[in-house]
């Protein structure tokens, strides 16, 4: 049962990380070695294992061998940045003050004074 804990979280670091280097244009399709800098609970001898199988369960495709480096899928972007979200919640939820709607004019513009919510009639 422990593996199988340890294959989760380490399936959510990878997917965690991956999303991380994409959304930051550090690297769209890294490799192991490049998550490995990042992972800090994933054995990196272990890694490439890791990211075939999640190549095999659809969250990861690999785009070149030499040296291998994979790309999140669409699956992959989306459960990556859930996790993602889900991990870093208390550190990214709007201060006093702020719109947490992700749908609002003023997170487009950049504006307050855009806010539907501030707004009430």
């Amino acid at each position: 049962m422990s593996d199988r804990l340890d294959d989760l979280a380490a399936r959510d670091e990878i997917l965690q990380v991956m999303y991380w280097l994409r959304g930051e244009r550090i690297a769209d399709a890294p490799t192991a070695e490049e998550i490995g800098r990042m992972a800090t609970t994933v054995d990196a001898s272990a890694l490439e294992t890791l990211l075939i199988r999640l190549a095999g369960q659809g969250y990861v495709e690999r785009v070149s061998t030499e040296p291998s480096r994979y790309r999140l899928t669409d699956l992959g972007v989306h459960e990556g940045g859930r996790r993602f979200a889900d991990e870093f919640a208390a550190l990214t939820k709007p201060g006093h003050g702020e719109c947490g709607d992700p749908d609002c004019d003023c997170q487009r513009t950049g504006s307050p004074d855009d806010c539907r919510h501030r707004h009430v009639s």
